[in-house]
């Protein structure tokens, strides 16, 4: 494998079974492209709302509805109006439209980091993008997870930082930005469709005291 990842799908797959999936590489400009290494202290995190619990973390999806909660496919949901099968199989949001014509804009350049959110949650996703000794710093209170997360949780008795840990948790894309381009790229987020909030920032990373 030259990149991406093996999906594991423990009780999916069946002896015999194959996955076959489809892929697409681009091409960046050298001078263009952005890896993280530019992200500083100080950078603000804006965080993108995703539709659900996209394609991640369904292995405990399954455990939860399915095992512990016996429920199928076509009963009521936490909305009279969805079933299990509906929210489920809600599709993934793809930000690839809103990311292309920040990076386009005037502002294009004071983007230092890129991070998708999907397994690992946001803890782990935004620390790939992150130079060493910093630390991203996520305030919690800035959005409300989708209720679906709120109805696994509930289903599940899991813990608070598992699901944080397992899911997106309503934020499915963050971008770090240079603060004093922060307003400016809301704005250009906003024209572009999507609500984004500020979830937090860049730190200096804690030193544990020996």
């Amino acid at each position: 494998l030259i990149g991406g990842e093996t999906a594991i799908l423990p009780d999916l797959y069946q002896p015999g079974d194959f996955d076959l999936a489809g892929f697409c590489v681009g091409v960046v400009e050298r001078a263009r492209i952005i890896d993280g290494k530019q992200v500083q202290q100080g950078d603000v995190l804006i965080g993108l709302p995703s539709s659900g619990v996209h394609s991640n973390g369904y292995s405990l999806v399954r455990k939860i509805v399915f095992e512990h909660a016996g429920l199928h496919v076509e009963d009521t949901a936490f909305a009279p109006t969805s079933t299990v099968g509906d929210v489920l199989l809600t599709p993934t949001r793809i930000y690839v439209s809103a990311i292309r014509q920040l990076l386009d804009s005037p502002i294009g350049g004071e983007v230092a980091g890129l991070a998708h959110i999907t397994g690992g949650g946001l803890q782990e996703n935004i620390d790939r993008i992150l130079p060493e000794g910093l630390q991203a710093v996520i305030d919690r209170t800035r959005w409300t997870p989708p209720p679906v997360f709120a109805w696994l949780q509930r289903l599940g008795n899991v813990d608070v930082e598992e699901m944080f840990r397992v899911f997106n948790m309503g934020i499915g894309f963050v971008v770090a930005v240079r603060p004093d381009a922060t307003d400016r790229a809301l704005a250009q987020l906003k024209a572009s469709g999507e609500a984004p909030v500020v979830i937090g920032g860049i730190e200096i990373q804690d030193v544990p005291v020996s």
